[in-house]
């Protein structure tokens, strides 16, 4: 065991970590208005001078877990109108597609109790172009790629500093802090550079008026807050000690002025603007060290702070212990991969892991305050108590969260936590647990069964992923426990999945068919309309991706429970229950439909469709050739006769569907028949099916590009679907990058890239159905090349696709890298690496939130499969 796995086994290592968030303001959380634009409600130009009700927003920030005390770096190259404390991005409706973040900045280390962590931020040197990227975004329409800092031309000179923020701990709460700012420029350049510190605003609400303090103690901040105890943030060599308050700037906002509360933009209207709006008395709940440096051309300056109970020789050892913690880092990341891999894939997967770890956040959000308001605060206007959430008021988050990126996605969604899990629990199996378990939690599920999808409507549907994120984590875990599953965790979650396996079948499906709607179920502009849509005259959609989600969920929970059974029979029983919700949902889905119409599978093109079900039983389908019709391949299982055997009732209802309705049986694969290899294949597909869709997934006219599976077929490029509903004509056709279409809303700028996730469960299908055929069924790959390949061989071609990625191609470039010669050659660029949510389907170009690293950082569990 090394240090890092050592620190893992004592929580205490994990109380102060990257938990502040990117972005604060424009969030639902912090919105208190009549009509919830919550982007308009706090801009980033307010969040400077307002505090925050519900969290803390800062640049390479770190807190406690409980968010009292937060530390953050600001910088001021002279220039700008205000402090860089924050990152600067645009609004939803400020975008051509929809909110992003117009910086530069990359999560470069990070270990899973953060004993150390390391961040780049690139700050220009010239003027940051705030109003710039507004102007020109707005002048671009959804056809147009998305104008960002590199594009402005602002880094081609190199006048621009890279700042490294590094943290290390000595101890629990021996922190570490070293910040390395190099002048990339030909001249020499200055710049403040300011590590501030502040408490979470907890004493105007209300409910507590404690108020911690600040103050002033030679060269160390003094902190003093009753649950965290005493505490000093010192700082190398002698800068100058700023003080103000993290309160509200009432008299920017309302002319109202107490002349003494020294407002949470003090700090910057003294350094940009001279004005004395800091506290001379040296105290306050907001403060910082004001290094005011020159670094000569292509040198560095290194600053150096500790955050511990004593300030008396705080730098002792400060060099050594970096060294040691950075060491144990490698040692700790030098046991997840070969020992011979390359340094290209080693890289590629520590970043992942580094950008996950990063994206961990403090989420506080009580709905029941946030809709009634606070009693220190005016009430809030009567249309909140029906406004989003509203039906949520038993929701009360005080966690820490992994989030899918903290600037554009700083809240939890449902899916996307998931699939962080799955990577996660390479690193931290205890924290992949808690996650999981979280989301089942009294406080976070709903009393109906329902999980949260997302702040902006946790009313929404997620694809129900979680169960087979749970039985993945289930399954690592026994694996390195030597056979010895974690039966207690498997179980509690367990429960709660069941209950909400009953909320979909009770509210989605519409007709009581068997057949799932769901709405966009995370794929906004993959329809061609919107989903969501309730159609006046009784309309509905019956989707393909829903009732296999549906099919997947039940294999899911019968795999779970035939686990279960193994120690408690009980289970048995629930094992033959989810079979039989499979069997029934497969039949719906592949051929019976409303009143004996035809399902969701086309005979005449082998392929999955959704269908419009009209109001008078006929159906239309939306001859979509997307992802929509891949999901089925998710609906897969396979089990060992071994484990059939030891559970006689599961296996009798097995037997009993076989002999007695064989036209359910046919419709799926032959569950009855082992393989070579003593397994049985329970799966939506049969052969055939399989083989169908097969076809088009691996034809790069189709599905399949240079870079992984694309999310809509490029078929559809030169012939898009059209439909005409109720006198509305709807057309849908394949683009390789942002979507042309804002029908789900402003970010919903995907409709045909490479989508990490999903390449991720067709892989892992790919694979389970090889456990059963083995080497005997092989498939063209690519289609029409004459190259046969086995389930298995298919799997890792995607593999090797979708890690083209991010490896540098034969002329070193990164595809996600894009085409900006920066990016791709220039030594301080280009093997930092972004984890976009998604990717060109074309060129592999990064597109989307640049840092959703969450489940993009799959690719972490893919190299080296």
């Amino acid at each position: 065991m090394g240090a890092e796995q050592d620190r893992l086994k004592d929580t205490g290592w994990k109380k102060w970590g990257p938990y502040v968030s990117d972005r604060q303001w424009g969030t639902v959380r912090e919105d208190y208005s009549a009509d919830g634009n919550a982007w308009n409600y706090i801009t980033h130009d307010i969040a400077r001078s307002k505090a925050y009700r519900w969290g803390e927003e800062g640049i390479a920030g770190i807190c406690d877990h409980e968010q009292l005390l937060c530390f953050s770096i600001a910088l001021w190259n002279k220039k700008d109108t205000i402090l860089k404390e924050r990152f600067f991005g645009l609004s939803n409706a400020e975008g051509n597609h929809g909110e992003d973040v117009k910086e530069l900045y990359y999560y470069l280390d990070n270990t899973p109790t953060h004993s150390y962590m390391k961040m780049l931020y690139k700050y220009p040197q010239q003027q940051f172009p705030y109003v710039h990227l507004v102007d020109e975004s707005k002048k671009r329409n959804r056809n147009q790629g998305e104008y960002e800092l590199m594009d402005t031309g602002i880094f081609n000179n190199d006048e621009y500093f890279d700042v490294f923020v590094e943290y290390a701990k000595q101890d629990t709460d021996d922190i570490l802090v070293k910040i390395t700012i190099h002048n990339r420029s030909k001249v020499a350049a200055s710049l403040n550079v300011l590590p501030t510190v502040w408490f979470r605003n907890t004493w105007e609400w209300g409910y507590d008026d404690y108020k911690p303090q600040l103050s002033a103690n030679g060269n160390a901040i003094s902190i003093d807050h009753k649950e965290l105890g005493a505490l000093n943030l010192v700082a190398y060599g002698s800068p100058q000690l700023l003080f103000c308050n993290n309160q509200t700037n009432t008299k920017r906002f309302n002319n109202i002025d107490d002349g003494k509360s020294f407002y949470k933009d003090g700090i910057n209207d003294y350094i940009v603007n001279g004005t004395n709006a800091i506290n001379p008395a040296n105290t306050g709940t907001k403060a910082a060290f004001n290094y005011d440096i020159t670094i000569p051309a292509g040198k560095s300056v290194t600053i150096k702070l500790k955050l511990s109970e004593s300030a008396e020789n705080a730098f002792d050892d400060f060099d050594a212990i970096f060294a040691s913690r950075l060491q144990e880092a490698d040692e700790f990341y030098a046991g997840l991969r070969p020992p011979d891999e390359n340094k290209d894939k080693a890289q590629i997967q520590r970043q992942a892991y580094a950008g996950m770890l990063w994206n961990k956040q403090f989420y506080y959000y009580n709905i029941h305050q946030w809709l009634n308001g606070d009693p220190a605060e005016p009430w809030p206007p009567v249309q909140r108590q029906h406004q989003r959430n509203s039906k949520w008021q038993h929701f009360n988050s005080q966690d820490i969260i992994s989030m899918p990126d903290k600037w554009e996605y700083p809240w939890f969604a449902a899916w996307d936590l998931a699939f962080h899990c799955v990577p996660l629990a390479a690193v931290d199996m205890a924290f992949a647990k808690r996650q999981l378990n979280l989301l089942v939690k009294d406080w976070f599920m709903h009393p109906n069964g329902q999980l949260p999808a997302y702040e902006w409507d946790f009313s929404d549907a997620n694809p129900p992923v979680h169960a087979m994120a749970t039985w993945k984590i289930y399954q690592i875990d026994k694996k390195a426990n030597n056979g010895e599953g974690d039966t207690f965790f498997l179980e509690r979650i367990f429960h709660k999945l069941m209950l909400n396996f009953t909320w979909w079948v009770n509210r989605k499906d519409e007709a009581g068919n068997n057949v799932f709607e769901g709405g966009f179920l995370g794929m906004d502009n993959i329809g061609v309309f919107d989903r969501n849509t309730k159609f006046a005259d009784g309309a509905h959609l019956e989707q393909a991706d829903g009732t296999s989600w549906m099919a997947m969920y039940s294999l899911n929970l019968l795999r779970i429970a035939a686990e279960l059974a193994e120690t408690n029979k009980a289970y048995a029983d629930i094992a033959s229950k989810f079979f039989e919700h499979f069997i029934y949902i497969s039949a719906a889905m592949s051929s019976l439909g409303e009143g004996g119409t035809s399902g969701l599978w086309d005979e005449a093109d082998d392929f999955f469709y959704d269908q419009l079900r009209m109001p008078d039983g006929s159906a239309e389908k939306m001859r979509i050739r997307s992802i929509v019709g891949l999901v089925p391949l998710f609906a897969t299982e396979v089990l060992d006769e071994e484990t059939i055997a030891r559970n006689p009732i599961f296996r009798d209802r097995m037997d009993w569907f076989a002999a007695n309705r064989p036209d359910l049986a046919g419709l799926v694969s032959r569950w009855d028949e082992r393989s070579a290899s003593n397994k049985h294949l329970i799966s939506l597909l049969r052969g055939h099916r399989m083989k169908g869709i097969l076809k088009y997934m691996l034809d790069e006219n189709e599905f399949l590009s240079d870079y992984g599976i694309r999310s809509l077929s490029k078929y559809h490029l030169e012939n898009p679907f059209s439909a005409n509903i109720n006198g509305t004509q709807f057309s849908i056709k394949y683009v390789p990058a942002e979507s042309d279409s804002d029908m789900f809303g402003g970010n919903s700028n995907w409709r045909g890239p490479v989508w990490i996730p999903i390449n991720y469960l067709i892989i892992e299908s790919l694979n389970d159905f090889y456990q059963y055929y083995g080497d005997e069924l092989t498939v063209e790959c690519p289609t029409g090349s004459g190259n046969m390949m086995s389930l298995k061989e298919v799997a890792n071609e995607i593999y090797r696709r979708i890690s083209k990625l991010f490896l540098p191609d034969e002329n070193g470039h990164r595809p996600s890298n894009g085409v900006d010669e920066k990016a791709q050659t220039d030594p301080f660029f280009k093997d930092h690496i972004l984890y976009y949510e998604y990717f060109d389907g074309d060129t592999g170009r990064g597109l989307g939130a640049a840092h959703q690293t969450g489940w993009t950082g799959l690719i972490a569990n893919c190299l080296y499969h």
